[in-house]
């Protein structure tokens, strides 16, 4: 049997162990954090990944854990609306998805679904890896070592197997010139089911409602050329989030005043990653750790989502070649990524400071990146 070890417990991670488990190989997943982390941005899922959804036999617990959210209304700063995008748009695949869900509550239906068959190490890292023709030793933070014949890292943007098998994040991460901010607070806002945006030039202010409408989320987005943050110091990013939300309307000074109550707060640049190869010998990527497309795309769960699928697929038919599972998951998988990765420069550019001339949408490509990847029907002939 064929053992793997997974980075990441988030979302990439457990899709992917859900799938390798399915095809017959026996999964472990170490996870930094002691827990798993709740709450976090709304995510999508449109087109192609719906369909992955439905094959894992988890589309009932994942519409069972949507956001409910009826649309979004974009405001001015007195709160008049002025445009409305609903989430039946484009059959349920527009601005607002209807399949839309807090980063942490998916995460959570992942693990549910695989937490029976799949060996969670939850508060350890790697600390050490070297690898053969044969397989991987992997030293853990906790001091236990341990063997797999294939590691895979899903930890994320920042990942610290990417910086450990492939070279420094200086290589690999490209950002775009802006920031996302991210956290909860009491929903003091009369939000039922609608998303309150407000932009101007550079910045924008939203607030969505959660759980049960008795909190909110609220969300940031402002120009930062050039700007660098420490992703683990979080009170460097609060104040980065005051200078620049300062002065800004609507509802924004009463949001910032609950930013040192937030026990969810999320900072970080909007930045893509970009490599020649998910792969090196036994080890490979997936998800942002290979190919984040931002979250200004909108389709980072997608990716990770389908990546998982298809990776695990590739690698179980072609019974556990590596090289030839990687370079089937390569190939089908690039153009998908190439053309998310497309979207959510589109949308950053549509955010600089001086704004571009109003853009246009290029409906072929926003096709290409929800459908644009083909689904192969795996049966390996040791399936669960």
């Amino acid at each position: 049997m064929t053992r793997v070890l997974i980075v990441g417990a988030s979302i990439a991670g457990p899709a992917l162990a859900h799938w390798l488990h399915r095809w017959g190989a026996e999964v472990t997943v170490v996870e930094r954090a002691p827990e798993l982390r709740p709450g976090g941005q709304a995510v999508d899922a449109r087109g192609v990944t719906k369909e992955v959804i439905r094959r894992m036999g988890l589309d009932a617990a994942v519409r069972a854990a949507r956001t409910e959210t009826a649309g979004a209304h974009t405001v001015a700063a007195d709160g008049t609306v002025l445009e409305t995008f609903s989430a039946e748009d484009d059959g349920g695949d527009g601005y607002i998805s209807e399949i839309e869900i807090l980063r942490g509550d998916l995460s959570r239906v992942l693990y549910d679904d695989t937490s029976a068959d799949v060996e969670y190490r939850f508060g350890d890292r790697i600390t050490e890896l070297t690898q053969d023709a044969d397989g991987v030793d992997v030293v853990f933070e906790s001091g236990e070592r341990r063997r797999f014949e294939l590691v895979v890292g899903a930890d994320g943007l920042h990942s610290s197997l990417r910086a450990l098998v492939f070279g420094p994040h200086e290589r690999f991460v490209h950002h775009l010139g802006h920031m996302l901010a991210f956290y909860s607070v009491p929903n003091e806002f009369g939000l039922d089911r609608w998303l309150l945006d407000h932009q101007e030039p550079g910045r924008s202010a939203g607030l969505r409602p959660i759980r049960d409408a008795e909190q909110a989320m609220a969300i940031f987005a402002f120009a930062a050329p050039g700007v660098e943050v420490d992703h683990r110091d979080i009170e460097a990013q609060k104040q980065l989030l005051r200078e620049r939300m300062s002065g800004f309307g609507w509802e924004t000074q009463r949001i910032l005043a609950h930013l040192d109550d937030a026990p969810d707060f999320y900072l970080d640049q909007v930045a893509q990653v970009k490599m020649e190869r998910w792969a090196s010998g036994r080890v490979g990527l997936l998800g942002d750790a290979a190919f984040s497309s931002s979250p200004l795309s909108g389709q980072g769960t997608g990716l990770a989502l389908v990546g998982a699928y298809l990776l695990a697929g590739e690698l179980a038919a072609a019974d556990w070649d590596l090289k030839a599972g990687f370079a089937a998951y390569e190939a089908r998988m690039r153009p998908f990524v190439e053309a998310n990765q497309e979207m959510g420069r589109l949308h950053a550019r549509s955010k600089d400071i001086p704004p571009p001339p109003e853009p246009e949408w290029d409906f072929e490509l926003i096709d290409r990146a929800i459908n644009g990847i083909e689904l192969p029907d795996y049966a390996p002939a040791n399936a669960r």
